[in-house]
């Protein structure tokens, strides 16, 4: 007799990128059989209209709820609507496990190590890191639309570490340089299954970059890569492109990596949810 698989929503609110939240829960969850859960991930939660924007998500999905929120208002605001939400809302530091096997009626199945199982998660971010690999910097155009995230921009954004990130995430991402006085491919205008997201930076900072990469391989100097005029015409440019096609647009002059992905995972999780 096969045992029915129970499924649950489980929110992970985070006021950084969510790895924490996020690998606890999977490090939790392993230690349950015939279990599901759909993963709802906020993370950058730094405000209260971003609480709200959280619990408006909880409402329309009620579940289970694991938080990292270091602020002591915004932790109250969450508890306070999970409860009027009669939603389970713990920090992480409490024993996940144990309140996990309460709120499903699940028997714990405590076997250390069980989340380094080379399951189908891991076998996923393998492929995600492989399909990143095969189409970094415009290759491979021609399967594009197999992507689950697709990111554009100029130069010295980011794209490609970004992609890397995301594909330790499971994220399937590829990155398409945009080149002055070059079309983007036409895969990329005619994707329709990718989320497709463009980086912008201060030109300021994209010039100083340059510069040091330039420095570090040796080459001239003396070219419109490094012209501030020339760099902020190329920036405006990509962002008229982004407007034209409605992509969403992340500055990722002041952000880490980390922060550029997290962003970039909670557009994800939002389109597949509204396509679904």
């Amino acid at each position: 007799m096969s045992i029915p698989i129970i499924e649950f929503h489980l929110h992970l609110v985070s006021d950084s990128t969510g790895e924490t939240a996020s690998q606890v829960a999977r490090a939790s969850l392993v230690q349950f059989e015939n279990i599901h859960a759909h993963e709802h991930v906020w993370s950058m939660v730094r405000s209260e209209p971003e609480i709200e924007e959280v619990l408006a998500g909880i409402k329309a999905n009620p579940g289970f709820v694991l938080y990292t929120v270091v602020d002591d208002q915004l932790r109250a605001h969450l508890e306070r609507g999970c409860r009027a939400l009669k939603v389970p809302c713990l920090p992480v530091l409490d024993p996940v496990v144990h309140a996990l096997g309460a709120y499903l009626g699940a028997e714990i199945k405590a076997r250390p190590g069980r989340q380094h199982v080379l399951d189908a998660e891991y076998f996923s971010r393998i492929e995600a890191m492989q399909f990143a690999l095969n189409h970094d910097d415009g290759q491979s155009t021609w399967n594009l639309d197999q992507a689950d995230v697709i990111i554009v921009g100029v130069s010295r954004t980011s794209k490609t570490p970004t992609c890397i990130y995301l594909a330790n995430r499971g994220v399937k991402a590829a990155n398409v340089p945009i080149v002055p006085g070059c079309p983007l491919p036409g895969e990329v205008l005619q994707a329709k299954r990718p989320l497709i997201v463009g980086l912008t930076k201060d030109p300021k900072r994209l010039v100083q970059i340059r510069r040091n990469r330039l420095l570090m391989l040796e080459q001239d100097q003396a070219t419109d890569y490094v012209d501030i005029e020339m760099v902020s015409k190329e920036v405006s440019e990509a962002r008229r492109l982004y407007e034209t096609h409605n992509w969403p647009v992340i500055d990722v002059t002041r952000r880490s990596i980390e922060e550029t992905a997290a962003t970039i995972i909670q557009l994800y999780h939002r389109r597949r949810e509204t396509s679904s």
